[in-house]
């Protein structure tokens, strides 16, 4: 009895991370922003903000007003891709 408590925590303790919820995304895959790049990450992608949700853009640096293409939406940030610039 006292191995199946164990067993209980340890599948509550590993659950409860994988139960977290993230909040609904403010992009959408495919669809085009209007965006100001602020920094440059780690890896020298440009770094925006949609509606608070980090986007990386490649080949962007900081003070570019460009339009941008959501290529990819992960749990806490988004990829986008430079279809033009913002005027």
């Amino acid at each position: 009895m006292q191995g199946e408590r164990r067993d209980d925590r340890r599948g509550k303790r590993f659950n409860r991370g994988r139960e977290r919820r993230f909040p609904p995304k403010p992009v959408e895959l495919g669809k085009e922003y209007d965006v100001e790049v602020k920094e440059v990450s780690r890896k020298g992608d440009g770094v925006a903000r949609i509606q608070g949700l980090v986007t990386f853009i490649p080949n962007a640096k900081p003070g570019d007003h460009i339009r941008v293409k959501i290529t990819r939406i992960g749990r806490r940030f988004a990829e986008a891709e430079i279809v033009g610039s913002s005027h």
